[in-house]
């Protein structure tokens, strides 16, 4: 992270509960966080924040009441986000008296936040639970979000899908497909992040923590490829897990953090030192070679 950036958030916030190879976190309430904070310091923004579905870790709202909060939320991080920057914004389904049983929650918002509503990307998961009366939920939404519709970072090339049907076909002699491989679609496949036992009695996601509510890391760690780029920042307002920090690790970015919770900070910070741990070893294996 710059030291402006970082001078920017220790004036404004003081200490973060955790700091590392470019990754702050810091135990604070989001929206009384991001007030604080200048804007323009961050190039790209991605969370899920509480659904308002009755959570462990969420306080239930009437939701007009909810509406408003993520309305006033969102305003905060479009001050905050660089002119040519994003927000990917995901979250559930909630019921709308008398209109809906499953409405998304994003549709309730879009046209009520200052950002460019870019594309709705579709994550399906194979995972979840059973119903008898509709048919069983298997996807969530991520809104793309711009601040402006014609200036955007897209790394394309950073996240093209190598599993192509027909790698050598051929146009005028000239291999038609991109030797990296094709386009995802704006349906991505990733599964969950599952708890229990699989089926070789293991548990069934090595990656699970603590939290309830965690992000398979596969799925950020796309939006940080194609959304970003090298040591630029990536913001969480409700980083819970810290999975949107180990991408920025993972991939050379860094990365800033909110979280009201102490106990989900503490699950954080234990799985960024493994992750930095394993960055390192990586390096030294690499000048080794």
């Amino acid at each position: 992270m710059s030291m402006s950036t970082t001078n920017q958030m220790l004036e404004a916030l003081g200490k973060p509960a955790f700091s590392s190879h470019g990754v702050s976190l810091y135990h604070v309430d989001a929206m009384e966080a991001m007030a604080c904070l200048p804007e323009n310091v961050f190039d790209l923004a991605i969370t899920s924040p509480p659904y308002n579905i009755g959570k462990e870790y969420e306080t239930t709202m009437p939701l007009p009441n909810y509406i408003d909060w993520s309305e006033n939320w969102i305003n905060q991080a479009y001050r905050l986000c660089k002119p040519f920057g994003a927000l990917w914004l995901n979250l559930g389904y909630t019921e709308v008296p008398e209109r809906g049983r499953a409405v998304p929650i994003a549709y309730l918002l879009w046209d009520r936040i200052p950002y460019f509503l870019l594309q709705e990307v579709v994550w399906n998961y194979g995972a979840g639970v059973a119903t008898k009366r509709i048919f069983s939920p298997r996807n969530e939404k991520f809104l793309w979000l711009v601040k402006s519709p014609d200036n955007y970072t897209f790394n394309l090339d950073d996240v093209r899908d190598p599993n192509t049907k027909y790698p050598n076909q051929k146009k005028n002699g000239k291999i038609r497909v991109n030797p990296l491989g094709k386009n995802p679609t704006d349906v991505w496949q990733f599964p969950k992040v599952t708890t229990g036992q699989g089926l070789t009695g293991r548990r069934a996601s090595p990656e699970r923590t603590k939290h309830p509510a965690q992000f398979p890391l596969s799925v950020i760690d796309r939006i940080v490829k194609a959304c970003s780029n090298p040591g630029e920042v990536v913001f969480d307002p409700f980083i819970g897990s810290g999975t949107t920090a180990e991408a920025a690790i993972g991939n050379g970015r860094n990365a800033v953090g909110f979280e009201i919770k102490s106990e989900y900070i503490d699950i954080a910070v234990e799985r960024l030192e493994r992750s930095i741990r394993n960055v390192e070893q990586g390096r030294k294996q690499g000048r080794l070679l």
